[in-house]
Formats: C-alpha cells, sequence, structure tokens
C-alpha cells in the first residue's frame, strides 16, 4: 500500500472547491503518459537490429499505455490488460469536455510493469526445478530396474583381401607409386613444389624445365621419395623448349618408371595422372587421352615452351608439374605439364583442374632426357625460318629465311602460307612450331604450302638447336 507522499505525487492538480448541491467537475481525461515505463524484468535486453527497440518478452503484446488519471485509480492493471472496457487502448484519448466513464477509488501509485512478470516467471521457475526433480528421480529408479540395451552389429560384407590386378587403377598405383617423387624447390627468390620420375636405376630423375628453374642458379631441390626418405638433387640438364629437366640424386637401385610409347596412344584410352598436387605426395586421378596433338604454348617470352600435347580429362592441378601420365598398361605416355583455367577478372594466382590437363609425350621426353644424360645438353629441331605473326589468316607465313638453313635449301620464300606439316593441319603460328616439334632433328618433314593462289608440298630436313637446352 502507498504511503501518503506517493499519493500526492499522483493527486490531479488542485481544483475549485465544489458547492454541496452541485457534484464536482470531472477533471479532462489525460493524454497518454510520457513515461512509457520500465522493461519488463525478464525482457532480453539484445538490440534487435540497427535502431533502438521496445523490450518487451518474446511473444508478448506491448502493453497498453496507462493513463496517469487525474481522478481516483484502481490500482496497477494485469500485463497486458486494459481496465476500460468498450475502449481501445490503442484509440485517440476521448475529446476534452466529454462524459467519461466512472472511475473507481484511487488504491495507489501504478507499479512497474516488469513486477507482474518477475513473479510469473519465479513460480514457473519453482514449478520447472520441481519437475525436473521428479523427472530426474523417476528416471534414476527406471534405469535401476531396466537391463541394458543390447548390441546389435550392423551387416558388413566380407571384405575383399585378393590382390587388385595389375592393370587395374589400383594395382598400376601400386606398381608405379615407389617411382614417383615430390620435389621441393628452392630457389633465390621462388620455391614450391612439383613431381618426378625414376627413369634410371642409379638416380636419375625426370620433371619440368619450369619446376627445377628456380632452383639451376644457386637454389636447392630435396627430393621426397614414396616411402618418406629425403635426397639432395641437382640439376643435370634443361630444355625449355620442350619444358623438360632432367635431375640427379646420390642413389642406386631406384625402381625404374616404365616408359611406353605415347605414338600409340589413341583418344579415349586410359589416362592416370600421379603426383604432388598442391604438396599432397602420392596423388592418384584417373580419367582418359581426351585429344592428341593438341598445340599448348607455356612459358613467358624468354622462355616460352610449345608442347604437341596430350590432352587428359585426369585432375591435373598445380603441383603435378613433372609427374607421369600413364595408360592402361601402367606405362608412362606422358610428363604432366600445364593445365586450362578459367580466367575471372581481378582473380589472381594459380586455378585448379577443369579437366583440361595437357602432357608432353613420352617420346618427346625420352629423347630430351637421354640427350642431357649423355652429354648435359639437348637439340631442338628448327626449320630455318622466321614466322609473320601479324598474319591473321590461316596457316602459318613466312617472315624470314635463314640463310643456308634447311627452309631456305628446300625451296621455300618469304610469303609462303604453311598449311600442313606431314599432312597434320596448321592453323597458325604456333601450330606450326608445335607440328615440327615433334620430329627430332636430321628428321624429314613434308610441307604443304601456299604461293600465289598454288598448293605445292616441299621436303624439308630438320636442322638442329643447342641453345634451348
Amino acid at each position: 500500500m502507498a504511503d501518503e507522499s506517493d499519493a500526492a505525487a499522483w493527486a490531479p492538480p488542485p481544483a475549485s472547491e465544489p458547492t454541496r448541491s452541485e457534484p464536482a467537475a470531472t477533471p479532462p481525461y489525460p493524454s497518454h503518459p510520457t513515461d512509457a515505463g520500465s522493461p519488463p524484468a525478464d525482457a532480453s535486453l539484445t538490440p534487435a537490429g540497427p535502431t533502438d527497440a521496445e523490450f518487451y518478452p518474446a511473444g508478448a503484446e506491448p502493453p497498453a499505455p496507462q493513463p496517469a488519471d487525474a481522478g481516483s485509480y484502481p490500482g496497477p492493471p494485469e500485463y497486458g490488460h486494459y481496465p476500460y472496457a468498450g475502449h481501445d487502448p490503442y484509440a485517440a484519448p476521448y475529446p476534452y469536455g466529454g462524459q467519461y466513464p466512472s472511475q473507481p477509488s484511487y488504491a495507489g501509485p501504478p507499479r512497474r510493469a516488469g513486477l507482474g512478470g518477475g513473479r510469473l516467471i519465479a513460480i514457473v521457475a519453482v514449478v520447472a526445478l520441481l519437475a525436473g526433480l521428479i523427472g530426474g528421480a523417476t528416471g534414476f529408479a527406471l534405469a535401476r530396474r531396466t537391463a541394458p540395451a543390447a548390441i546389435v552389429p550392423l551387416p558388413q560384407a566380407p571384405g575383399d583381401t585378393s590382390p587388385r590386378g595389375a592393370t587395374t587403377i589400383a594395382g598400376i598405383a601400386a606398381a608405379i607409386l615407389p617411382s614417383v617423387v615430390s620435389l621441393r624447390v628452392n630457389g633465390s627468390q621462388v620455391s614450391g613444389t612439383g613431381s618426378g620420375f625414376v627413369v634410371r636405376a642409379d638416380g636419375y630423375l625426370v620433371t619440368n624445365n619450369h619446376v627445377a628453374a628456380p632452383a639451376a642458379a644457386g637454389g636447392a631441390i630435396e627430393v621426397v621419395f614414396n616411402d618418406g626418405s629425403r635426397a639432395k638433387a641437382t640439376v643435370v640438364g634443361r630444355n625449355v623448349s620442350y619444358d623438360l629437366a632432367v635431375l640427379k640424386v646420390d642413389r642406386s637401385g631406384l625402381p625404374v618408371a616404365a616408359l611406353g610409347n605415347s605414338d600409340s596412344v589413341e583418344v579415349g584410352d586410359l589416362a592416370i595422372a600421379i603426383g604432388s598436387p598442391l604438396g599432397l605426395s602420392g596423388t592418384v586421378t584417373s580419367g582418359i587421352v581426351s585429344a592428341l596433338d593438341r598445340p599448348v604454348t607455356a612459358g613467358g617470352r624468354q622462355e616460352a615452351s610449345y608442347i604437341s600435347a596430350i590432352q587428359t580429362d585426369a585432375a591435373i592441378n598445380p603441383g603435378n608439374s613433372g609427374g607421369p601420365l600413364l595408360d592402361g598398361a601402367g606405362q608412362v605416355i606422358g610428363v604432366n605439364s600445364a593445365i586450362a583455367t578459367l580466367a575471372t577478372e581481378g582473380a589472381s594466382g594459380q586455378g585448379g583442374s577443369i579437366g583440361l590437363g595437357f602432357a608432353i609425350p613420352v617420346n618427346q621426353a625420352k629423347r630430351i632426357a637421354e640427350e642431357i644424360i649423355a652429354t648435359g645438353r639437348s637439340t631442338t629441331p628448327v626449320v630455318g625460318v622466321s614466322l609473320d605473326l601479324q598474319y591473321a589468316g590461316s596457316g602459318a607465313r613466312i617472315g624470314d629465311l635463314t640463310s643456308g638453313g634447311p627452309a631456305a635449301g628446300a625451296g621455300l620464300r618469304v610469303g609462303d602460307v604453311v598449311v600442313a606439316v606431314n599432312g597434320r593441319p596448321v592453323d597458325d603460328a604456333t601450330s606450326f612450331i608445335v607440328a615440327v616439334r615433334s620430329s627430332a632433328p636430321g628428321d624429314t618433314v613434308v610441307l604443304t604450302v601456299e604461293r600465289d593462289g598454288d598448293r605445292r608440298e616441299l621436303k624439308v630436313q630438320l636442322g638442329a638447336d643447342t641453345s634451348g637446352g
């Protein structure tokens, strides 16, 4: 019950003394109070958004505005209840001077809206606690009287412990993995990881030039074998034009990868790629041979490589470079070298596999590796021409001839357009270079050329260039 000071705080302003024969004038009905009151004691104070929010219990309607009436007041209404029947609590107040509902006698100042909610929550909490204790005791008693449930094993098919066939992917992987290595390369400015494979038991390995290049000028290469052992490697030789390099480790008795014949590969053949994509050594992926003789160029102007590549959809990613591409017999048919990626505006760095991987045919890699192991250098076939890179037509137009070179001796002229090499169509300058490099120095190739509207065939014996090795 409120004391007199509380009542005074809520008393209406003094009015003139009415006479006994005249009832007291009804004071004007007040507007809604300016103080919205305190939030309920159990309301969450976490803001609901970027602006200030009213705080009410979840799911409850906001309390109706409570008028600080000038007449007597019945006390605090229940939370969410409006005491005046027939009047919308959110409607506009009655106009001044009208007839108003009679007011019960004053019962003290209004209480905070949160008190009722607080009592209710306290009662609910006590009831919940008692229910929890009773439920826990009941569950404990039932648990003591109930035997533990039996664990029934799920059915499982008997495991196949038979060895995989030699021509299955699992069998091929098991046979070749001891011959595949991971390479950790540290150069003066660049470091990274790549792959390689053993081609001779006395420690010779093949990889890509772009993998070994950072270590060629004073860097270091660490070879990690499939069994986890490690060894330092030296660069024996490199060929920029074919993107190949040969390394040497001080080991003997190494398992050697069997080299196949890339000339016998056909589109649709099984293709298995093994290497260390993103440093994950011993990763095996598979697909098919998607295309052959795919003209691919990689590297910058100073160290451009032109490859007549084997295309595969076996997943090849950064770190696979230098690893082997195998056929269904487990023989190496290519050296994984490049991938195609989707160009994204504003993106930087390397992309991953989109099913377009490219490998250097093993017949080319074999010739280069044998030359490097024997002499420390390798050769690249040349025709003795410079191409007109501004030519936009089909084929490759001769821009200049090397005096005394193979092309000049065969009768080629400036302005001739080469449209085929050994019957293989030439679309542009890149495809012409790639077609020539599919052969070896000393080989004779047949060039189909267009001159003054006529077509003719010229035989050219390829020369040798050692500057690329």
